[in-house]
């Protein structure tokens, strides 16, 4: 889950620059994009191997 705020935090970053960066505003905001689309990975692939353990422990 660290690694999900980390990710987050990236995007984050990103998107403040591109507040104050206006030549290169598109391309940060496409760099936040991105940074999300990893955290949102990484989350889901936690949840699917909680999910896993649990079913395991089911049978």
């Amino acid at each position: 889950m660290e690694k999900v705020r980390r990710l987050r935090a990236m995007g984050s970053l990103c998107r403040q620059q591109a507040a104050y960066n206006s030549m290169n505003k598109w391309k940060l905001l496409a760099d936040a994009e991105c940074w999300e689309y990893l955290a949102e990975l990484e989350l889901s692939s936690h949840f699917r191997e909680c999910n896993l353990g649990y079913l395991d422990q089911l049978t």
